[in-house]
């Protein structure tokens, strides 16, 4: 058998915060731990409440809650109030706990493309939440109310999204390159009263402007009051067509001088509203309860991630992506969170390894697609960049290929916990996660996440190892969304989970429980897009695609592709044109010029291919998964089900997809 690529040394096994959290369970390794997780959660949970130290309502009794679980057999809810519930009685708030510090050490380090621009102490956050929370009461904002975020990833997004937690607002987020009708598919179903934006922001060395796509977007959402505009990169932008428009030093400069007031809400009431892909139409929208989320993320941060104050945190995401809220948590740690917006990846310039080395950056979060890049660019940050304070790198978006494994090792740092994490939006979470106590074997995850009860099931629901199949999880966990907006009978919520295996979450990853006890991702097993690690749904490129006169309809599907370093996903497009017409380069720009505007440059296809006709189901839905098998040269599943099933020869051995 191979040695793991990495194993940490006794003294890490000795200082992690792991080996402390188990010295005070019955557990005496990880796996034991993993089972004590899952056969009794209700004791794991409160020893995780206790040992990251979460602030809540005190009360007469020892604990502050009635109850841990309730419901723990209750996987599927019946209806959307009886699912399990967990920490019934407990009250608190979630930025209270990530604003615990208030003391000089740094709480945010900012950098753009164009290197450091500042740094906020967990004293100087707490001060700016505070006059923005104010602001937010001023401006009629009240618990439940929806508070929106158009905004790159920069201080001011967090400070919005804790001033509005901290008054019991329910915050939502989308990154600013997604196009009008992206952001109307989102926040139009939620109805905000306030929404934050940037004036303008860089990417790739080009100042783009907001302004314009959000007059459209608040002109076609009635409901928002109030537009808070971050004159980011400078400048006095005239403002005065956006209705109800303030720039950001006015709206916080007039409720200076308050009080931060935290509102201690029960364990479950909202924090966030996620989105699904968009697969099989508008975007689902997920809520998110405050005490899950933190319960869930300090458990990652603290027990798997080994965080601690001393550390400096950085994710490259964008505030559209499940990472920024993860990466957020990092708060309630102390440590000090590294934010980054911009292009990854420079001419003559790697920036996050500039990064990195200047900021003394301990935890290192990035995507699979970067690292290939990175390697394809001929990076050896080994070689150019002092990285003696990184601890460990952490890769998710995609599976990481093995090859960007040995990348990592040989060319980044060789001392160095390479963790490959796999969640999702619909958890905020993961369910494969890191170990700081046990080793890197490559191509792995190291490990399921405590408290889940991950499992791979066959076609039949049968669990088993070392052999791929469906990722399912099949017991509660405290980050399950506790609803989706606009579904009050909870239908789309289990319909979303549990129709294929009965009160068992399937995930929609095809994976495998290795002989480490290990994981093994080998990407979805439903139809969602994942070029370069961006999850995108099929269904908001048909919404674009189809408005051209020109296209009857389509079929979108990803193929993997042999990339340069390693397996890519790439979009291509099917389209079926109106009678006589004939798809040429020009059409193709058409295309992809409707699909880059409206939704964002992560959809256009890299390949559109015209086809005579698109497979459907007898009850008329198109089946992108036979199409996808097909191009892939295998046979597809469940042809007596589709009504012209001589349409997929269609798809066999086509020149432009080689």
């Amino acid at each position: 058998m191979k040695a793991p690529l990495w194993t940490p040394r006794p003294e890490q096994v000795r200082d992690a915060n792991l080996t402390r959290f188990m010295s005070q369970s019955p557990a005496r390794d990880y796996a034991s731990l993993y089972q004590w997780s899952i056969d009794k959660p209700e004791e794991f949970w409160t020893s995780v409440w206790r040992f990251c130290g979460i602030v809540a309502s005190e009360r007469p009794r020892e604990d502050p809650w009635d109850d841990v679980l309730v419901g723990r057999e209750r996987m599927a809810p019946p209806d959307a109030k009886l699912g399990p519930r967990w920490f019934v009685g407990a009250r608190l708030n979630f930025a209270e706990n990530l604003l615990r510090f208030r003391d000089e050490w740094p709480a945010l380090v900012f950098w753009n493309e164009l290197g450091r621009q500042s740094s906020i102490s967990y004293a100087e956050l707490g001060t700016r939440v505070t006059d923005v929370a104010a602001a937010l009461r001023a401006s009629g904002v009240t618990i439940g109310d929806r508070v929106a975020g158009f905004l790159p990833n920069i201080p001011e997004a967090v400070i919005a999204m804790l001033a509005a937690a901290s008054i019991g607002a329910i915050w939502s987020s989308c990154s600013p390159d997604f196009g009008v009708n992206g952001v109307l598919d989102r926040f139009g179903q939620i109805q905000p009263k306030v929404l934050f934006c940037a004036a303008s922001y860089r990417y790739g060395g080009k100042q783009i402007d907001c302004l314009e796509r959000v007059e459209e977007i608040v002109r076609k959402i009635p409901q928002i009051t109030r537009v808070v505009i971050v004159p980011y990169l400078g400048g006095d932008d005239d403002v005065s067509s956006i209705r109800g428009a303030v720039r950001w030093h006015d709206f916080a400069a007039a409720a200076r001088n308050a009080t931060l007031e935290f509102e201690r809400l029960p364990f479950d009431h909202p924090i966030y509203i996620m989105y699904s892909s968009g697969t099989t139409g508008l975007p689902k929208c997920m809520v998110h309860s405050a005490g899950g989320t933190l319960i869930q993320h300090l458990k990652e941060h603290v027990l798997h991630g080994d965080l601690t104050r001393d550390d400096r945190l950085f994710y490259f995401t964008t505030c559209g992506w499940m990472m920024w809220n993860w990466l957020m948590s990092g708060l309630a740690v102390g440590c000090t969170v590294v934010l980054y917006d911009g292009a990854p990846l420079l001419r003559r310039r790697p920036i996050l390894w500039d990064m990195a080395q200047d900021e003394r950056v301990t935890t290192f979060g990035t995507s699979a697609k970067y690292l290939a890049l990175a390697e394809k660019e001929g990076l050896r940050p080994t070689e150019t960049h002092d990285l003696s304070a990184l601890r460990v790198i952490l890769s998710t978006g995609s599976p990481l290929a093995p090859q960007s494994f040995d990348y990592v090792y040989s060319a980044i740092k060789k001392d160095v916990r390479l963790s490959s994490i796999s969640g999702g939006t619909d958890l905020i979470s993961c369910f494969a996660l890191g170990n700081p106590i046990g080793s890197v074997w490559r191509g792995e995850l190291q490990t399921r996440g405590l408290g889940m009860k991950v499992e791979i099931f066959d076609e039949a629901g049968r669990s088993m190892r070392e052999h791929a199949g469906e990722l399912v999880c099949t017991g509660p966990f405290p980050s399950m969304p506790i609803s989706f907006w606009n579904d009050a009978g909870g239908a789309k919520y289990r319909a979303a989970y549990f129709e294929t295996f009965p009160n068992v979450w399937r995930h929609g990853d095809w994976a495998e429980i290795t002989a480490h006890d290990g994981m093994i991702i080998y990407g979805r097993s439903d139809a969602t897009l994942n070029p370069g690690g961006v999850r995108i749904g099929t269904a908001e490129i048909y919404r674009q695609v189809e408005q051209l006169p020109e296209i009857v309809e389509s079929i979108v599907v990803g193929q993997d592709v042999e990339a340069e370093v390693g397996v890519d996903t790439r979009i291509v497009l099917f389209v079926r044109l109106r009678d006589g017409l004939r798809l040429d380069e020009p059409m193709r720009e058409r295309i992809r010029h409707q699909i880059r505007e409206h939704t964002s440059p992560h959809h256009v296809p890299k390949r559109i291919v015209q086809v005579a006709d698109i497979p459907r189901t007898i009850s008329g839905k198109i089946t992108e998964l036979a199409v996808r098998d097909v191009i892939h040269g295998r046979p597809a599943k469940n042809v007596d089900a589709l009504a012209n099933p001589e349409s997929l020869e269609l798809f066999r051995n086509l020149p432009e997809l080689l």
